[in-house]
């Protein structure tokens, strides 16, 4: 079972590993990356957290620094021979985005250090997906930190399938390593394909999860609903109409949400309605990182 009642809640260390890029838009480059946006968003629910890539010795690359200080979050962005990362987006008349990403890239090849290893040995929660996994160099890297961290720690796998950037042993692999798994409506009959899973519902999924000692499972649907069960609890929620800009990170500010609410001590409805109406509003506001108002945050 998961109790996140012996968490200081002065004290919890949190971070997202893997892609630091920019999301680039006609309009211009934002910047994203589901695992620094997830470590944003824990930030504005009150965690101490940080974000873990690497950036190259380009614009981008000092971009990324720059805004990621001017918004007050610490990163460790190791540098990197190769150009920082990037997604060209596209937006359908719904708002929903498609992506095409840059191959071989800073967030590739995030290298293990001695830096790293001090990092992970003070971390509380870890968010990871599946894409930064792509490269080699920074799998083993992100394995490395899972394992070093704190005992008792909290490792978020938030799956983020794009392309075919991701197979059945970097899943396999990440599921051990993982104690609250997040997915959504497309990549579940994935999942449940790779993963011989018959019965491709949520309930199935969280009893395939549960088999595995992973007792919280957070399942996203869009614009209809979500639904998280944790322990023996489940809550399904409605999701909110608004007016869509664009959804890129909606689904990285429900899960910090989710997660820094629970930590923090809330119980799992309200944490979740509150995840529900941020991932709302950076629905109706352009790019991943946008400032939450005060009423959503206290």
């Amino acid at each position: 079972m998961l109790d996140f009642s012996t968490f200081d809640h002065k004290k919890i260390k949190c971070a997202g590993i893997g892609e630091v890029l920019f999301d680039v838009f006609t309009s211009g480059p934002k910047i994203g990356g589901a695992p620094a946006n997830f470590a944003f968003h824990c930030m504005q629910n009150g965690l101490d957290a940080m974000a873990i890539s690497a950036v190259g010795h380009d614009k981008l690359g000092f971009l990324a620094r720059d805004i990621l200080a001017s918004n007050f979050l610490p990163a460790l962005l190791l540098d990197s021979d190769k150009e920082t990362g990037a997604v060209n987006v596209s937006l359908d008349a719904d708002g929903i985005p498609s992506y095409t990403f840059l191959e071989d890239t800073a967030y590739d090849n995030i290298p293990w250090n001695e830096t790293l290893l001090n990092v992970a040995k003070k971390l509380d929660v870890a968010c990871f997906g599946s894409l930064a996994q792509r490269g080699t160099t920074s799998r083993s890297t992100i394995m490395s930190i899972l394992d070093n961290m704190k005992k008792n720690s909290i490792r978020v796998f938030d799956v983020n399938l794009r392309r075919e950037y991701y197979s059945k042993e970097i899943i396999e692999e990440s599921l051990k390593r993982t104690e609250i798994f997040k997915c959504n409506e497309d990549e579940l009959p994935i999942l449940c394909n790779l993963l011989g899973i018959k019965t491709r519902t949520c309930e199935a999924f969280n009893d395939y999860l549960q088999s595995r000692n992973i007792f919280c499972f957070i399942f996203t649907e869009g614009a209809l609903q979500s639904t998280v069960f944790l322990n023996s609890e489940i809550s399904v929620k409605k999701t909110p109409k608004v007016e869509v800009i664009d959804s890129v990170g909606a689904g990285d500010s429900f899960t910090a949400t989710l997660v820094s609410r629970l930590l923090l001590g809330e119980s799992l409805k309200i944490a979740h309605e509150r995840a529900v109406k941020i991932a709302a509003y950076v629905c109706t506001q352009k790019g991943a990182m946008p400032v939450l108002p005060e009423e959503l945050i206290f």
